[in-house]
């Protein structure tokens, strides 16, 4: 791609954690910086070299890119006409695909981005609630209703309704959500930030949501399909009142959803829930067939065995470089390791990609179903290769 025409879009990008700065610490000669094409585990930049991928789309890909069942129903779709101005029968039959397998999710409604679903799912909480404050845990989107007090170009009334609970700490947690009382409308939080949830926290926020009258929402957008077919509530046995998900619902088609139980759901008849292109064909159709793949293949179950070799080989570089590694975060199926310093982290990548890897410095790298011992081999060869260039 040439100079001018990455000039034309803002930000070298418009999903920034695929910029230089967020893969690789900046702009480096050699590295790539644009992709032509993708298959499987692996994506070919512009000058047509082909990468071992573990970024995988920021894990929006669980099945592997271009996974035939799904491409095929997209196809269909396409010639179906895209869209139309009636709802489609896709749009019924997905939502109860959704209710069939997530028991929780009585009633759905779709959307395109994960955090344009999140900002959906607060918006109901505040309608059934009344109620304006909201606590967060963990990274929910870029939209206003979610950001800090640091945040540019958010109105400080907005950004004064939002603050944040700490992962895992069941007594601060209930003492934020205590303080909050009357006024919060809804906690949201990821299953999992760098380790899984420990279960007194997840009993502390199911517990106090419903004695103080909020919404519990879960973030399963990096997590559903992947930690089980109805993610880190299912995985770690936690009901909330609505789920958001995201990524691999779809195999990377743009397709995103809330749901979660019917008289919260049933409020989007009293507030403005919509979006052109929330029920075009193709996205609709694509994750029916990944839903039917992940359920006919186990594909959790199997992302955690491939996943769980790629968090050992992580284990085994820490042991063998302590000074740059001060340990892995996540899970089997999300996992990264922790580096002493973004330098350091940065380099790793940098001398990743140089030898074919692609190599996500912080959270997460992500396993999909086209990775095997092979791939798990090669990369744990390459990111010990690129850790010793540190010396």
């Amino acid at each position: 791609m040439s100079d001018a025409a990455l000039d034309a879009v803002a930000g070298f990008t418009s999903t920034g954690s695929k910029r230089p700065e967020a893969l690789f610490g900046g702009p480096e000669a050699g590295l790539p910086r644009t992709m032509s094409r993708s298959s499987g585990c692996r994506v070919w930049d512009a000058e047509g070299k082909e990468y071992l991928d573990f970024i995988m789309a920021l894990g929006a890909v669980a099945l592997g890119y271009g996974h035939p069942d799904v491409n095929a129903a997209a196809v269909r779709a396409i010639g179906d006409g895209v869209v139309g101005s009636l709802p489609p029968t896709l749009e019924g039959e997905l939502a109860l695909d959704f209710r069939r397998l997530i028991p929780w999710v009585e009633q759905v409604r779709f959307l395109k981005t994960g955090a344009e679903a999140m900002a959906a799912a607060v918006r109901l909480a505040r309608t059934a609630t009344g109620r304006e404050a909201v606590l967060g845990c963990g990274y929910h989107g870029w939209l206003d209703w979610c950001q800090g007090q640091e945040a540019r170009g958010v109105p400080a009334g907005t950004r004064a309704l939002y603050a944040e609970v700490p992962f895992n700490d069941a007594e601060r947690t209930r003492e934020l959500i205590s303080r909050a009382g009357d006024t919060l409308a809804a906690v949201v939080f990821e299953p999992v930030i760098l380790e899984p949830p420990n279960p007194e926290w997840l009993a502390v926020l199911r517990e106090e949501t419903t004695r103080v009258g909020a919404v519990l929402i879960a973030d399963e957008i990096k997590t559903i399909g992947r930690l089980a077919i109805g993610g880190g509530c299912e995985r770690f046995e936690v009901r909330p009142d609505l789920v958001v998900m995201g990524k691999a619902i779809a195999n990377g088609f743009p397709l995103a959803a809330v749901g979660g139980r019917a008289d919260l759901m049933a409020g989007v008849t009293r507030t403005w829930i919509s979006s052109t292109l929330a029920t075009e064909f193709v996205s609709l159709a694509a994750s029916r067939a990944t839903l039917a793949a992940l359920q006919a293949r186990r594909v959790p179950e199997q992302l955690g065995r491939v996943g769980a070799r790629l968090l050992d080989g992580f284990r085994e570089l820490v042991q063998r470089h302590p000074r740059h590694l001060r340990g892995v975060g996540g899970v089997p199926e999300m996992c990264c390791l922790l580096f002493h310093d973004e330098a350091a982290g940065a380099r790793v990548a940098v001398e990743s990609a140089r030898r074919g890897v692609l190599f996500k410095r912080s959270p997460y790298n992500f396993v999909s179903m086209a990775h095997g011992e092979r791939e798990i081999e090669q990369a744990i060869g390459v990111l010990g290769e690129a850790l010793e260039s540190l010396r």
